[in-house]
C-alpha cells in the first residue's frame, strides 16, 4: 500500500475507537481478533483520507467494490479479502447501531472466490514404492488391499469404507459404489487390486463374523472407520519411505492424473470418479485450457482441417 499519513482525521478515528471499546467491553473478543480489526479498518480508513473523503457515513457500495478491486489487483489473496470485507461490515453495523448510518455499504459486497487448491498426486514410481508391501499379516493385506484399490478404481474414502462383501463382483472385476448424492455407479477393477481384494477376503474371517456385511473391517471385527483408513495409509507411507505423505484423497487423485495422462479421455475418467460435471474432473486434474484444446482438436470430427486446405 501507499505511504499512509501519520495520523487518522478524527472524523474517521473516534468511531474506530468507539467500534473497538464495544468489541472489547460488549463483544469480548481476544486481544488478537480486536488488533485484526484494527489492523484492517485502519488500513481501509486511511485510504480514505487520502481519497479526502473525511466521513464514514460518504462511504457508498461503489466506494467499496472500488476497494476490493485495489486490494486484487495488489495480489492480496481471496481470504484476506474476504476477512477485510467482514471487518467493514462489522463495523458499517455497529454505525448502524448507534444511529450513525441507515444501511450497510458493504452488505452486497461479496469478496473474490477462494481458489480450490489441487491436491498433489504421487508420480507412478512413488505409487509403486508406496505398494511393495511384504508383510503378510493380514491386517497388513487388508492395508495393501485397500491402497490398491483406492489407486486401481479412484475411489473416494467414504465409498471405499462402505463397500459391502455383496457389491463387490472378483469374476466380473467390477464394484457397486454408492457416491456423493447417493447416486449408484459401478466400478471396474483389475490387475494387483483385485488380485490383493481376493487375497484379503481369504483372511477376513479371522476378525469378522459371519453376519458381518462390511468388506473392511477393523481389528474389532466392524465396519473400519475413515480415520483409521487415513491413519494406516499415513503409516505405511512412512513405512515405505515415500517422501509425500500418503492419503485417501492422494491416491485417488494420483489415480485420475495416470489415467487422463495416458488416456487423454477426460469423460472416461469423469465416469470413473463419479463426478456430475466435467469442469469438476478438470480441475481435478489440473488440465489447463490448452491441453482441453488439444485433446478436442485432435478428437472432434468438426475441428480437424480439410485434407484439401
Amino acid at each position: 500500500m501507499s505511504q499512509t499519513p501519520v495520523e487518522l482525521p478524527s472524523s474517521l478515528n473516534k468511531p474506530l475507537i468507539a467500534f473497538y471499546e464495544y468489541l472489547r467491553s460488549e463483544k469480548g473478543l481476544s486481544l488478537y481478533t480486536q488488533r485484526n480489526y484494527k489492523q484492517h479498518l485502519e488500513a481501509m480508513a486511511f485510504q480514505l483520507a487520502e481519497l479526502n473523503v473525511l466521513s464514514w457515513k460518504n462511504v457508498d457500495a461503489a466506494w467499496v467494490r472500488q476497494l476490493t478491486g485495489k486490494l486484487m489487483r495488489k495480489g492480496m489473496k481471496a481470504s484476506s479479502i474476504a476477512t477485510h470485507l467482514s471487518s467493514l461490515r462489522s463495523f458499517f453495523d455497529f454505525l448502524i447501531l448507534r444511529g450513525v448510518l441507515a444501511a450497510n455499504p458493504a452488505k452486497g459486497v461479496s469478496a473474490p472466490k477462494k481458489q480450490r487448491p489441487l491436491p498433489k498426486n504421487l508420480d507412478v514410481d512413488e505409487v509403486a514404492q508406496l505398494l511393495e508391501v511384504k508383510d503378510d499379516e493380514p491386517l497388513a493385506i487388508r492395508d495393501r488391499a485397500m491402497m490398491e484399490l483406492m489407486y486401481g478404481a479412484g475411489l473416494r474414502l467414504a465409498e471405499m469404507v462402505s463397500i459391502n462383501i455383496k457389491d463387490i463382483s472378483l469374476s466380473r472385476g467390477e464394484i457397486r459404489v454408492i457416491g456423493k448424492g447417493n447416486k449408484e455407479r459401478k466400478v471396474p477393477f483389475s490387475g494387483m487390486s483385485r488380485e490383493w481384494v481376493a487375497r484379503w477376503l481369504k483372511v477376513r474371517g479371522q476378525f469378522a463374523s459371519a453376519d458381518e456385511p462390511a468388506l473392511f473391517i477393523s481389528r474389532r471385527g466392524t465396519r473400519i472407520s475413515h480415520r483409521n483408513v487415513q491413519k494406516r495409509m499415513a503409516e505405511w507411507g512412512q513405512k515405505q519411505e515415500v517422501n509425500s505423505h500418503i492419503s485417501p484423497h492422494k491416491l485417488r487423485h494420483s489415480f485420475a492424473t495416470h489415467i487422463l495422462e495416458s488416456s487423454n479421455n477426460l469423460r472416461a475418467v469423469q465416469e470413473l470418479l463419479g463426478h456430475e460435471n466435467i469442469s469438476t474432473t478438470q480441475i481435478y486434474t489440473h488440465l489447463d485450457f490448452q491441453h482441453l484444446a488439444q485433446v478436442y482438436d485432435q478428437a472432434h470430427p468438426r475441428a480437424k482441417k480439410s485434407k484439401k486446405e
